[in-house]
């Protein structure tokens, strides 16, 4: 029969509960009864007069609007707000019924400019729900994967200029300088000249020293230019993460697409430090010395990938030549030793071999190409903790642990661009970019939990049935055998 689906419908009244229209297992009812955000409030009352100025917006549903943004990936906040306006999904997530005007797309940023920038609520909010997912007891701190990914930033590539700046100080180079110190005065060097003036000394003309040439966004002079491998040349920002082998976000970091990996390491350490992890897994960016030493001597077992020595085809590879620890020196593949010669100011003691010797030896070709036939094998005054960690990477219960960052650290880069628009932000400026990381993290553990809660709670209902079934089956079973024998 041919049915025509009458227009009627669409004049018609009705009284409903928006509740209603919402499906019961739908992400963001799981979402809202997972957590009580009546903590908004407790975070932002000191932003907002109590006595007196026109009344406000919701604090919770003015926070909530960028969390359905980054929950969805939706591209920007004007589409959000249409989305908004007919979803009825988000507006029982928001409080508003079918008849309340929704927010202009504006709003959010006018009251981050006005109240929020400068501060670490975001932050406080993904520690917040970070906290209440440790309260479930679903993570787990023993082992703790961390890597980083790079966000394209709100920048033409081709609006650039150049500007000399200051080379940024490593957070270990206090400690370096003195153990560099100690190691020239035990080999009877002279110290090197105080560089505690590093960075008060104001950038010249020219670059060298302390001072470095790069390319800087006209558009957001905060990102930094970015190119690995066969990327495309892009300007954009570094974002540091840690997880735990559940795939629980545990904490991040935000630097400027041109910070390297290990440098930009210590801002994210000293927030996961907190939480005692025993083993910490990194990929082959974090395999330094510095990192080696602050790891082991803090009690964490570091667990780094086998990393390919970076020497010319052709030539003998660093490992071939042997270290005596005992005569500190090394030995060539043609058994003749380097001796020390001197501790450079980036750490690394230098052996050098006898050009006498070299300059007849059947492997030069394979050895040195330096026109003084002096072949230079350098070590660093910390090279113990990097061996260390090749000791450890051999252990039999810790081989399979590194393969895991698949499964952790690289599935939450994955899920967070494939469906919380983490490939590229429509922000500018750091702190933005922090807001955006922020809440694109906490979403994800908020989605997390809440589909775990859900499935626990299933699965408690579900025993209690079977298990009221049972008694049932028992209790037919008994009276049908008493009645029998009757």
């Amino acid at each position: 029969m041919l049915t025509k689906n009458s227009k009627n419908k669409r004049s018609q009244t009705q009284i409903i509960s928006i509740d209603d229209l919402v499906p019961e297992d739908h992400l963001l009812r799981l979402i809202d009864k997972t957590i009580d955000w009546s903590f908004i409030y407790d975070l932002v009352e000191d932003k907002y007069c109590l006595d007196n100025g026109r009344p406000s917006m919701d604090p919770v549903t003015l926070i909530k609007l960028p969390i359905i943004q980054y929950l969805y990936g939706i591209p920007s906040m004007r589409k959000t707000i249409e989305e908004i306006k007919v979803n009825v999904a988000y507006r029982w997530f928001l409080g508003l019924d079918l008849t309340d005007p929704v927010p202009h797309f504006s709003t959010f940023s006018k009251n981050y400019t006005r109240r929020f920038a400068g501060t670490d609520l975001f932050e406080q909010i993904f520690m917040h729900i970070l906290s209440e997912c440790m309260k479930q007891n679903f993570i787990d701190t023993e082992h703790i994967f961390i890597d980083g990914t790079h966000v394209k930033a709100r920048a033409n590539r081709h609006k650039t200029k150049q500007k000399l700046v200051q080379k940024s100080a490593v957070f270990y180079e206090k400690q370096l300088r003195e153990e560099i110190a100690l190691d020239r005065k035990a080999h009877h060097k002279k110290p090197f000249k105080d560089r505690d003036n590093h960075d008060q000394k104001p950038p010249t003309g020219k670059t060298g020293g302390n001072t470095k040439e790069i390319k800087v966004s006209t558009t957001d002079p905060e990102s930094g230019w970015f190119h690995k491998g066969e990327h495309k040349q892009v300007f954009a920002y570094n974002i540091q993460t840690a997880c735990d082998k559940y795939g629980w976000v545990l904490g991040y970091s935000v630097d400027a697409g041109n910070v390297h990996d290990s440098r930009a390491f210590y801002a994210l350490y000293q927030k996961i430090n907190v939480l005692r992890p025993k083993y910490l897994i990194a990929d082959a960016g974090y395999k330094i010395p510095a990192i080696a030493k602050l790891l082991t001597d803090n009690g964490i077992t570091p667990v780094f990938p086998y990393k390919r020595p970076m020497t010319k085809k052709g030539f003998f590879k660093k490992y071939e030549y042997v270290y005596d620890e005992y005569y500190d020196c090394y030995i060539c593949p043609n058994n003749q030793i380097l001796t020390y010669a001197t501790t450079n100011k980036e750490g690394y003691k230098e052996y050098k071999s006898n050009p006498k010797i070299c300059k007849t030896c059947p492997y030069l070709s394979q050895c040195t190409a330096s026109k003084n036939h002096v072949k230079v094998v350098s070590r660093h005054v910390w090279q113990e903790y990097l061996d260390n960690c090749e000791d450890i990477r051999h252990s039999l219960h810790l081989k399979g642990l590194y393969s895991k960052r698949k499964e952790t650290i690289e599935r939450i880069f994955g899920t967070a661009k494939e469906f919380h628009g983490f490939r590229y932000t429509q922000m500018y400026g750091k702190a933005r970019m922090k807001m955006k990381v922020g809440l694109t993290f906490a979403c994800m553990n908020l989605k997390k939990m809440a589909r775990r809660l859900s499935k626990k709670e299933k699965d408690r209902l579900n025993y209690f049935l079977s298990y009221y079934q049972n008694i049932k089956n028992h209790i037919r079973i008994f009276f049908e055998c008493g009645l029998s024998t009757v």
